[in-house]
């Protein structure tokens, strides 16, 4: 992995500029030009028209070198403009407009983040081509590869992760269609110190700043735009949308079970509650008489694996292991053995009524790929035989998911609501 390195600053690409005086007739004749690609994005691919209506274009001349989006802006740099044809600019358009539908600001957090942005390219450059969405770009190259087509960011990038040392990371960086926002440059609470005009609209002297509240905000604004486009543009079998955008509306528009509730449903599962016949004592029942009664005297039996390698955070696992615990809570006797895991095993860890307390304070291990394989090896190796393991997970394995037949399996899957395990239970983490 030596050659990826995270702190790396992405040069400004051949042909573009920054930090120049914007001609005000230019500034004007470019924006008439992208004011006509959305009429046509709109007539040729309402999808992507509707979206694209909806972004204020303002000038970045100051600091964007190609164009980027936070959401709510399309920011452009009329030089870079000035060298597209029409068909083009239907892309760039499309490009943007991607990245905010699929929140990829978000979904690269505890990733590299040049990595990130170059997976989140290849997906979005894919649906484009596929979708006929205007045409690529020439000016600047950029990240296509038909092995991609239909992945997810998580699996495109877990998958140039693998494969990073066969990789240039110069020359993908080089193919970088935008300026990618990370929506982090802000403050926590506020939007950080985005300079605006007197209409509060962001000027183009600085890079936009976000805060995760405004961040959040954006994307449930995307949420409703996005189902009200697919609507306008014919439903959600629409020809002219990616699959991926389908996967999406078919998740916010069916109906959803809290984790929790199915987390609380699984571990109560691995309790036997069978009905015995037992003979009622004389002294407490006034006939001698032969009647059911509950056998729960099995104690609860579970496996935790919890993955390190990639978007699941520390915040995440406590509130994971807050809810495990009061669930325990609730019952006199439990096994929980917990271990960490990426493409090997780490920090084994039981848990019993006599040191539950400690499972808040059990600190996460690992970092770096996602063999599911390893949780069954190390289970077998130890002869742990669980009645349930619990995998939480981001949901990419690199290869198996798991060996089905040795006991039962509960996914509970953060960030890829697209994924389904092929075995077992399968539920989703959302946040509160």
């Amino acid at each position: 992995m030596s050659n990826i390195n995270p702190t790396a600053k992405q040069d400004v690409k051949p042909g573009c500029e920054v930090g120049f005086e914007t001609d005000p007739k230019v500034d004007l004749k470019i924006r008439e030009q992208l004011i006509q690609a959305r009429i046509g994005l709109l007539i040729l691919h309402p999808f992507y028209g509707n979206l694209a209506l909806r972004l204020k274009l303002v000038n970045a001349d100051a600091w964007c070198p190609t164009a980027a989006t936070d959401g709510r802006n399309f920011f452009y740099n009329t030089k870079f403009i000035e060298k597209l044809a029409d068909s083009e600019i239907l892309f760039l358009m499309g490009h943007e407009i991607l990245h905010v539908v699929y929140d990829h600001m978000a979904r690269n957090d505890g990733r590299n983040p040049q990595l990130s942005n170059i997976a989140a390219d290849y997906c979005v450059n894919g649906d484009l081509v596929q979708n006929k969405v205007g045409s690529p770009i020439k000016v600047v190259p950029i990240l296509h590869e038909t092995k991609y087509y239909g992945w997810s960011f998580e699996k495109v990038y877990d998958d140039l992760y693998e494969n990073a040392d066969k990789i240039d990371m110069d020359d993908l960086l080089d193919q970088l269609l935008d300026e990618h926002l990370d929506g982090k440059d802000g403050d926590s609470n506020d939007g950080g110190d985005q300079e605006t005009d007197e209409n509060g609209n962001p000027t183009s002297k600085s890079k936009p700043k976000m805060s995760d509240k405004e961040r959040r905000a954006i994307k449930d604004e995307m949420k409703e735009a996005v189902l009200n486009a697919a609507a306008a543009a014919g439903g959600a079998n629409a020809g002219n949308m990616p699959a991926g955008v389908k996967r999406l509306i078919e998740q916010w528009t069916a109906p959803k079970l809290d984790w929790r509730e199915i987390l609380q449903q699984q571990i109560q599962s691995t309790i036997k509650n069978d009905f015995t016949f037992q003979k009622i004592n004389r002294r407490s029942w006034h006939m001698d008489a032969i009647l059911p009664g509950m056998d729960n005297d099995e104690k609860i039996d579970i496996c935790l694996a919890i993955d390190m390698s990639g978007s699941v955070s520390s915040t995440m696992i406590k509130d994971f292991f807050s809810e495990v615990k009061g669930i325990t809570d609730m019952y006199e006797d439990f096994n929980i053995q917990l271990w960490c895991f990426d493409t090997k095993v780490y920090g084994y860890a039981k848990f019993d009524p006599t040191n539950i307390d400690e499972l808040l304070d059990y600190t996460p291990l690992g970092g770096g790929g996602t063999e599911f394989d390893v949780n069954w090896e190390f289970m077998k190796e130890n002869d742990i035989e669980p009645k349930k393991l619990i995998v939480f997970t981001d949901g990419y394995p690199w290869g198996s998911w798991g060996d089905e037949n040795y006991c039962d399996t509960v996914f509970i899957i953060h960030g890829a609501k697209e994924v389904t395990a092929p075995f077992g239970v399968t539920c989703h983490y959302e946040e509160a």
